[in-house]
């Protein structure tokens, strides 16, 4: 059992402020994803759980239990670092065996742990190799097996697929998720790919410069976000964002004008996934063709209108020369609307 709480958590080096009042309560058994780009804060809010790090203000709870000043090793969590952090001198099997040597674990426990962790990462025929015989796929595979053998109360895993190529990210990240469901183990995995994010998570913290910007199920961030940053950090596109104005429900931009929007008259931003829109004869947009993607599955045709780059998704067999005029059906009932001074959503 672990449910963690963190209470107005903050972390300041001087002036700097790495994580900024950060409140979140992690349910028992939850899988949560802090996601955000470099420097967000998702790491340090990671590290300070583990007590690699020192709070500057506010408390951690495991379960009630205040931890701030307790030392990592009795914190009972297990790190899966982006670097595999294995020592090389030792086959696999010494390797995930190690954190039982050092926690004094009775010996006779140790093959049957050994073994049952192996086995859950599908390394049992690799037990006695060194690191450098494996491949980086199974180098990670070992970081997790020696983190599952501790059997903790919290996993915290930081970006542990950014060093994969895009296939074993694939693979690995199906084997977390089955691991996940296995373990039934309170986990917090570090990440900036949002497709990641969306993927392994129960629910997700999206930061921003140390502060979290919006906290929800991937479902509830990718349909709702809760301002401009959000929108245009999660989507593989991310959100369509233009900016324009609303007159008498009528938004404009340049080569865009979209009837039966529901804002105040004035300025807005207004935003939409690619997948909401369809090229059709006549549409709310009218403009040229910037570039075109092939994505197997479908066509991502991009427009320029205005300052923005505007993506819409074509059926698969859809094809245009750039350069020529194309038009897009954008109703407004898919159309998100966000305050231009600081993003917030409308």
């Amino acid at each position: 059992m672990a449910e963690i709480q963190l209470k107005s958590v903050s972390k300041r080096w001087g002036s700097f402020v790495g994580v900024d009042n950060f409140d979140l309560t992690i349910a028992d058994r939850e899988f949560l994803v802090l996601l955000g780009p470099s420097g967000c804060g998702k790491t340090t809010t990671m590290r300070m759980i583990a007590g690699l790090e020192d709070v500057t203000d506010g408390d951690i709870l495991v379960d009630g239990r205040r931890i701030n000043d307790l030392d990592p090793k009795d914190r009972d969590v297990a790190m899966v670092f982006q670097s595999y952090a294995l020592y090389p001198n030792m086959n696999v099997y010494d390797n995930i065996r190690f954190p039982l040597k050092v926690r004094k674990v009775p010996e006779a426990e140790h093959d049957a742990r050994v073994r049952r962790a192996s086995e859950m990462v599908e390394l049992d025929e690799f037990l006695h190799r060194k690191p450098s015989e494996l491949s980086g796929g199974q180098r990670q595979r070992v970081a997790l097996a020696r983190a599952i053998v501790r059997e903790p109360n919290v996993f915290l895993m930081d970006e542990p697929l950014s060093n994969l190529d895009a296939k074993l990210r694939v693979s690995t990240r199906a084997q977390i998720k089955n691991l996940s469901h296995e373990l039934k183990v309170t986990t917090i995995y570090v990440t900036h790919d949002q497709i990641e994010a969306m993927t392994l998570a129960d629910r997700v913290v999206v930061m921003s410069k140390g502060v979290v910007q919006q906290v929800g199920t991937p479902t509830e961030i990718y349909d709702n976000p809760a301002n401009t940053f959000v929108a245009g950090f999660i989507g593989s596109p991310a959100m369509n964002l233009v900016e324009g104005t609303v007159s008498g429900g009528v938004f404009e931009a340049k080569r865009m004008r979209i009837a039966g929007v529901g804002a105040p008259d004035g300025p807005v931003v207004l935003g939409f996934r690619a997948e909401d829109a369809a090229i059709a004869e006549e549409g709310e947009i009218t403009a040229p063709v910037y570039s075109l993607e092939l994505l197997g599955d479908a066509t991502m045709v991009t427009m320029r209108v205005g300052g923005a780059l505007i993506s819409v998704k074509a059926d698969k067999d859809y094809r245009i020369e750039i350069g020529e005029t194309v038009s897009a059906r954008v109703p407004a009932g898919i159309c998100h609307l966000f305050d231009p001074d600081g993003g917030r959503r409308l």
